[in-house]
């Protein structure tokens, strides 16, 4: 018998031509939900009839089914969603866009990221932190032996005074340059020491220098006195083995050791300050052995030392300059603004200039001019080259001027032993 037969011999309304077949929903059936989805054809037993109902109406066997559909005999599926890690709240709605569902589901990974980059890295360690004793440390750090590029600064232009003092044909006195060597540790040590307790108030409010041992309380002003006055009489052990006439003329510079760091507070030329301070070992070398002083010499080799000091401290400078404007104090980087690489580069060309003019009156032989034409080309490269406004570069650029002293050293040197 037909379905329609067979429901009309149980009471029960008859359902649409499809719907069953034998007692199961047909192939495209409609879901609680009502969306069509697909289900097999089974076959199976026809059940029981069921005792006859009232009977109905006229019509009501061909009536369509509408208001109650044929119940679904699948298990209804979930509807499908998105899942959201535990471990993150929820960013967006279901129904949102598909790069916001994205950046929903990796908030964990983001978030790591956005922690781990919002700190600042910490400085790396130095044979200062891994080596020396936890109470020495502040003493070292105060000295800059953890920073020798100053100390190689400070030592140059001795050795090159040194060196073009030599007899043509003979290595310089080695006693001698390892002797200012030392000098030039102690001298930086006590200058810095003394700049960092002028500066103290200073350096607290810039962030480059914070972390200095007076501005950071690891050292008190009374330590760092005794310290200086530690370092004074290493280096007054140094002096004590020059002649009297390099004496008087080392401890003169004391002068402009313990005036430069107030400078910055009185004109935008501190840099040129220190290049008078910084090169006076220009002088010193030459009065060692020579007990006198060549100005047709040791004058245009002191004048490219100032000029070179004016060129790597305006870079070293630009580090600071938003720092210095804020706590009101002056540099040549703020002084030159926009017009920075103009000047450095005059003072370059200067400070090659007065290398060459030295060497010519020192009557050096040939090495020592390509060995000048290096130089010349490691100083243009870091003016054409360094970003003044990344503190990051600057800082390399800085750095690199040992390379610049080196190369000046070793035409000195060659050029002495080749005259």
């Amino acid at each position: 018998s037909s379905s329609a037969e067979r429901a009309a011999a149980a009471g029960r309304p008859p359902p649409p031509d499809g719907s069953l077949t034998n007692g199961h929903p047909s192939h495209h059936q409609l879901s609680h939900d009502g969306v069509a989805r697909s289900s097999p054809r089974r076959r199976s037993r026809a059940s029981p009839p069921s005792a006859p109902g009232p009977t109905p109406p006229p019509g009501a066997l061909h009536a369509p089914l509408a208001a109650s559909p044929a119940p679904s005999l699948r298990r209804p599926r979930p509807p499908p969603h998105h899942h959201t890690p535990a471990t993150a709240p929820t960013l967006v709605s279901r129904q949102a866009s598909a790069p916001q569902q994205l950046l929903s589901r990796f908030t964990p990974l983001y978030l790591v990221i956005l922690f781990r980059t919002d700190k600042a890295s910490p400085a790396p360690l130095t044979w200062v932190h891994k080596w020396l004793p936890e109470a020495a440390r502040p003493y070292a750090l105060l000295a800059r032996l953890d920073k020798p590029i100053g100390t190689w600064l400070l030592a140059w232009p001795c050795m090159w005074s040194i060196t073009i003092a030599a007899m043509p044909g003979e290595l310089p006195d080695l006693k001698m340059l390892a002797l200012f060597g030392c000098g030039a540790v102690l001298l930086r040590g006590a200058g810095c020491t003394v700049n960092d307790l002028l500066d103290r108030d200073i350096d607290n409010k810039v962030e480059r220098t914070k972390t200095r041992p007076f501005a950071s309380g690891a050292l008190t002003p009374s330590q760092g006195v005794a310290f200086l006055g530690f370092q004074l009489l290493l280096g007054l052990g140094i002096l004590l083995q020059l002649n009297n006439y390099s004496r008087i003329l080392g401890a003169s510079s004391l002068l402009l050791v313990f005036s430069y760091p107030l400078m910055k507070r009185f004109t935008f030329w501190p840099q040129a300050y220190l290049g008078l301070t910084f090169n006076w070992g220009a002088l010193l070398g030459w009065a060692a052995i020579k007990e006198s002083l060549d100005p047709a010499i040791i004058l245009p080799l002191y004048s490219a030392g100032i000029c070179w000091t004016l060129v790597y401290d305006t870079i070293y400078a630009h580090q600071d300059k938003e720092d210095d404007l804020k706590v009101g104090v002056k540099s040549t980087a703020l002084r030159f603004g926009d017009l920075t690489k103009y000047w450095i580069s005059g003072f370059g060309a200067a400070c090659i200039g007065s290398l060459a003019l030295s060497g010519y009156n020192a009557e050096l032989a040939w090495p020592y001019y390509p060995f000048l034409t290096a130089a010349a080309a490691q100083l243009a490269w870091q003016i054409s080259t360094v970003d003044l406004s990344n503190r990051s570069d600057c800082n390399r650029k800085f750095v690199s001027n040992k390379w610049f002293g080196a190369l000046v050293f070793g035409g000195i040197l060659f050029g002495r032993l080749a005259s």
